[in-house]
């Protein structure tokens, strides 16, 4: 599967800059592994703990492109997640944006509540918002930035 799958890594000029990670990942569940292996082999920069590079980004990363494919692109295999990873000195930037038209994140209903506990809307949003220090979704709602701090 990872013949489908190109990443491109642009390591900086410089000590101390950010190297970037880019990757399209057509609408495939079938790849979220892969691409997620592929990007984590790559993004071991000395930024995020082991164990918070192991499980917090590959989780996130996963969930994220997997809400893409499903919710934003719906498995239009014509479509592509585009992903891109920027590992800095401090944190690590993860930008994945679907071609899809978008969502309010507001109209997600919580999970958490008793009216909700059973629905299977909004438990992904619920679990990348506990895997990461900050997320952010463009006005569009089909590009989401997920940051996870260093330390």
């Amino acid at each position: 599967m990872t013949d489908s799958l190109h990443l491109v890594v642009r390591r900086p000029a410089r000590v101390g800059g950010e190297v970037v990670l880019s990757l399209a990942v057509p609408s495939d569940l079938a790849l979220v592994g892969d691409a997620v292996e592929l990007v984590a082999r790559h993004c071991d920069v000395g930024v995020l703990s082991p164990r918070r590079l192991q499980f917090n980004l590959r989780t996130a990363l996963a969930e994220a492109l997997a809400n893409a494919i499903q919710y934003g692109n719906r498995h239009d295999r014509t479509k592509l997640v585009r992903v891109k990873i920027a590992c800095g000195r401090d944190a690590v930037r993860i930008v994945v944006a679907d071609d899809g038209a978008g969502f309010d994140p507001g109209e997600v209903p919580d999970p958490t509540t008793p009216e909700n506990v059973t629905r299977e809307d909004g438990r992904g949003l619920f679990v990348l918002r506990h895997l990461v220090d900050q997320m952010e979704f463009n006005e569009q709602g089909n590009s989401v930035c997920l940051v996870l701090r260093a330390g």
